[in-house]
């Protein structure tokens, strides 16, 4: 059972004990067998007073009335319902999920919206699109959905008249923000971003730049702030086949500012560029699919960015708002994969996600990652950090975990020092000569090293990147200052323009193509494997794959359940910079034994764009883990039942 949870919700409880020990009047003239209040008729007509609740100082008016629509007819009442002590631990039980969007629908229904007189119903819409997105986090949770946010009986229809609830949450966001007088629209402010100026910049850039960008969510940090992708692609939105897609992710450590700015920078740069005309630019932009998350913590930003650059602490803002270290937050695949390679003829790739790391605490923030990079078919990705001066690659922990520092190279050790080279070896500072600059000790190693034997560490997204999906990521430090002043920020970005279109451009190493039937029908999740290399890639929906390689000659199979494999010897020349097209069409296998090499069945990951459609991945704990036995209640039960006499069974499945 989750403890912090447990923690607050004890608190919460203290709080309330007084007013909990009277009867709840949350239903008249009372609850139904099932627990459920009675359907009650709204009036339009009230007298508007002061909104005076804590849970819900956030919304959108000022304003409410009584009797509310679940019949509380005064602040006392609504305080010492179970709907309202949802209200207050619901953030925590869907660990940060939804929120704060379920509070403030919540709010619209327990605290309904007054004004002149008269009392606005919430929108339907509104509720039903939460409701669908939501849900899962429930089912996750084996709670029922609330009754008091039915879609269909507290909340109304358009041409009915009503208010979106939501509407104000990120207000401030779409307020936009105009460039100093006389300054051209290319001008790029090189000045450290809030969380609001970054999203405003970001959504003026693709707005700009409409034609080859957009922007778009991949889910909420734990204080409900949005992670905020640009992407930049011919054909915002839409995986086209063959095109590579790739990742630069920014303030996985909040306090390490100096990769959010930096891709806030090269987002302005990528469009101002193309739209310039700069053939380097266009051509990248038109061949590869880019995707910038230039902060994956902003929660912890907010705490660093309170103190300030130059007043900043080590590890002030680090974390998340749950206190979790999103580098450490994700499953720890590499230990699996120690043990399985040390038996032959099992595969090391796309390892599954152990049941019982969902046991544990895991960040919305993690959540969101491993969704994003289940639902998109990432071939290369950069982490980028804060607080030395190195370029590092997987793997990050040890392959003896009692070694604090050993190198514990990958299958894939020659193209990971090829990716870190990239980046190193055209990065002014990481290239000066001097021992006794910032990341002077990595200077004779060429400035990247692997992981493990600069420090050993399990959890790391690195690691999960390339172990559970076809991704290959690299990780950038880039400077010993982890908030610098905003004098600092021009020369960081002079410094690692060029590395970072460098490494963009090393998406398009090594080989790509389609693979097929004889019918020419695409082969999705066929393996591509490369002899002396036991790493596999795996096919999207479409048959495209794409395979890193390092230069050299190589003998790739590719081969799928009921199919022959296919094998060709390919030679990739050293100076070659565009990706070789090599297709295979997999004949179907005669009756016999299957002639396919062994290795344990997986269900792999199924990609699919969540721009298209709402990706409908099993990213939560399967729900068979968290059901409760026969006869006994879920493991939130207890906070309920503490809190009042009246028990809310209408939040129980079973």
């Amino acid at each position: 059972m989750p403890t912090m949870p447990l923690l607050l919700a004890a608190l919460a409880a203290l709080a309330v004990l007084a007013l909990a020990a009277r009867p709840s009047p949350s239903c008249s003239p009372g609850p139904d067998p099932s627990g459920k209040c009675q359907r009650l008729v709204y009036t339009h007509s009230a007298t508007c007073v002061d909104l005076h609740l804590r849970t819900c100082a956030d919304a959108a008016y000022n304003h409410t009335s009584f009797p509310t629509p679940l019949e509380h007819r005064s602040w006392e009442a609504v305080e010492s319902s179970p709907e309202y002590m949802l209200l207050g631990v619901i953030h925590f039980l869907l660990e940060g999920q939804c929120n704060p969007d379920l509070r403030l629908l919540g709010c619209s229904v327990l605290a309904p919206r007054c004004e002149g007189g008269h009392t606005q119903r919430p929108c339907r819409h509104v509720c039903e699109g939460l409701r669908k997105a939501c849900q899962p986090a429930f089912d996750a949770i084996d709670m029922a959905w609330p009754y008091f946010l039915d879609c269909a009986q507290y909340f109304a229809p358009e041409e009915e008249g009503c208010y979106d609830p939501l509407e104000e949450l990120r207000g401030e966001l779409d307020v936009e923000e105009a460039l100093p007088s006389g300054l051209p629209p290319t001008f790029i402010c090189f000045a450290h971003h809030s969380y609001a100026q970054m999203v405003r910049v970001l959504k003026r850039t693709a707005a700009r730049c409409s034609q080859v960008a957009k922007t778009y969510s991949i889910g909420r940090s734990f204080e409900g702030k949005d992670l905020v992708v640009i992407e930049f692609s011919s054909r915002p939105g839409q995986h086209e086949l063959m095109e590579p897609e790739v990742k630069l992710i920014g303030n996985i450590h909040g306090n390490e500012v100096a990769g959010r700015e930096v891709l806030i920078y090269l987002a302005q740069y990528l469009c101002s560029e193309y739209l310039l005309g700069n053939p380097r630019i266009q051509r990248l932009l038109n061949t590869t699919r880019i995707h910038l998350l230039p902060s994956m913590n902003p929660d912890g930003y907010e705490v660093a960015a309170a103190e300030g650059a130059g007043y900043n602490g080590w590890t002030s803002g680090r974390q998340n708002a749950q206190n979790l270290d999103l580098n450490r937050n994700f499953p720890d695949l590499t230990s699996e994969y120690y043990r399985l390679a040390s038996t032959r003829g099992v595969r090391t790739d796309h390892i599954p996600i152990s049941q019982y790391y969902w046991w544990g605490k895991v960040a919305p923030e993690t959540k969101a990652i491993m969704k994003w990079i289940q639902t998109i078919p990432f071939v290369l990705s950069a982490s980028l950090h804060g607080g030395d001066l190195v370029v590092s690659y997987p793997f990050d922990f040890s392959k003896n975990p009692h070694e604090k520092k050993m190198f514990s190279p990958t299958p894939d050790e020659k193209m990971f020092k090829l990716l870190a080279r990239a980046y190193a070896d055209v990065h002014p500072m990481m290239m000066d000569r001097s021992e006794n600059r910032c990341g002077g000790n990595f200077l004779k190693r060429g400035s990247i090293i692997n992981g493990a034997d600069w420090y050993s560490f399990t959890g790391g997204m690195s690691d999960f990147n390339y172990l559970h999906t076809n991704c290959f990521e690299i990780t950038v430090e880039l400077g010993c200052v982890k908030f610098p002043p905003e004098e600092a920020l021009y020369g960081l970005w002079q410094q690692n323009k060029e590395p970072l279109l460098n490494f963009l451009e090393m998406v398009h190493r090594g080989i790509k193509g389609m693979v097929t039937d004889k019918y020419g029908k695409p082969v999705k999740n066929a393996r591509i494997l490369v002899k002396g290399i036991r790493h596999d890639v795996t096919t999207a929906p479409d048959g495209d794959y794409w395979r890193l390689l390092p230069p050299g000659s190589h003998i790739v199979i590719a081969q799928a359940p009921g199919y022959s494999k296919v094998m060709k010897r390919v030679t990739i020349p050293l100076r070659m910079k565009k990706a070789g097209r090599v297709d295979f069409i997999l004949q179907p296998l005669a009756t016999g034994p299957k002639n396919f090499l062994p290795g344990p069945s997986r269900a792999l990951p199924r990609f699919q764009d969540p721009q298209r459609e709402p990706a409908q991945m099993d990213f939560e704990p399967p729900r068979a883990r968290r059901q409760p036995a026969s006869g006994s209640k879920p493991w939130w039960w207890a906070y309920f039942t503490s809190l009042s006499p009246y028990k809310p069974r209408w939040l129980l499945k079973y």
